[in-house]
Parts: structure tokens; sequence; C-alpha cells
């Protein structure tokens, strides 16, 4: 006949596992958050197959979650020279996967005096040398090597925000007031020529 152990017996026992098995998994938890707090957004971009560079320099603060999701935060707005110019707001995010980081905020390319919000930055093929910059209507493509360290970022003063603005503005103005004297001056014509 098999002897059976009292319930106080059985119940401390099963006390001893639950919290032996508690320490285990809090002891899992720790190491593993512990060692992905450890690493820099300049590590993560690397192990996605991305150039450290796309980020500006001094990235001190951000979080990743499992399903790529990022937010990477800046001490302040800068810009900083690439074979563009790049603007980078306070905030940045997106989600990454390897080679890609998709559904992105926070970045603007500017290309022949205009600023344009980058939508998706991937590297299809990392031996092309090549990395994508997709700003909705087009892809333009820079030069990987560009971005294989990160820049120094200059701070942007909210007067220089202003300042672009207003010569946007003006040139702006500027052509849409010539195009009126133009097609006015052509209705000129036409009459004269009637």
């Amino acid at each position: 006949m098999k002897k059976m152990l009292p319930f106080s017996q059985l119940s401390c026992i099963f006390f001893v596992l639950c919290s032996l098995s508690a320490a285990v998994q809090f002891n899992l938890e720790s190491s593993s958050s512990s060692s992905s707090s450890s690493s820099s957004i300049y590590e993560v971009l690397k192990s996605h197959g991305l150039p450290m560079g796309l980020l500006p320099k001094g990235v001190k603060n951000f979080t990743l979650d499992n399903s790529g999701k990022f937010e990477v935060h800046l001490d302040q707005a800068c810009n900083a020279k690439f074979e563009n110019e790049l603007h980078y707001e306070r905030n940045v995010s997106g989600t990454l996967s390897y080679g890609l980081i998709d559904g992105l905020t926070g970045i603007s390319a500017q290309d022949l005096f205009l600023w344009f919000p980058v939508k998706e930055i991937r590297v299809d093929i990392p031996n092309s040398g090549v990395i994508y910059f997709d700003v909705g209507v087009v892809s333009k493509q820079f030069s990987l090597s560009s971005f294989e360290t990160p820049r120094d970022c200059t701070a942007v003063q909210l007067s220089d925000q202003i300042q672009d603005g207003k010569h946007i503005v003006e040139a702006v103005s500027k052509s849409l007031l010539g195009e009126l004297r133009y097609q006015l001056d052509q209705g000129d014509f036409v009459r004269a020529v009637l």
C-alpha cells in the first residue's frame, strides 16, 4: 500500500515549487531587459542591417518593443548634413525590421530647397552600397557609406524655421504673381492680334 503525504507537507512542497518558479522567471526577465537597455540605438540599427548614421550623434533615450516599434527622443530638433540635409524632430519613431524602417515619422529630407517627410528607409541589398529614402511619391537613393557613422546635428532655432518658411512663401508668391502676369500678358497679346 502506498503511503500518502499529509496535506500540510503537500502544500509546503507546492509553495516552495511556486516560489522557485517565480524567482527563475523574475531572474530571466530582469536579465533580458537589462541586455536590451544596455545596447544603444546605433547597435540596434546595425543588428537590423541598417547603418548606424541614420540617426544623429548623442541619442541616449529610446524605446523599442518586441514588434520592432521604436521611438527616439532628442534634446532638440536639429539638422545634419549628408549628400542632402536631413531634419530630425525631437521625437523620431517608426517600425524596424531587417533592412527597413517603415512608418517613419520625425525625419525630413531637403531637396531643391523643399523639405519632404521621409516615410520609409530601406537597404534592399547590403552589398549594393545603396540606401533608399521614400518620401511618398518618389524614392531617392543615396550612398550607404554616407550613413556609416552618426553625424553631428546642428540645433534648429524656431526663428530659422520661420525664416525658411518665409522664403518659401515669398518664392511661391513671386512665382504665382509671375504666372498671373504672363497669363494677363498673353490675353492682351491675343486681343491685340484679333
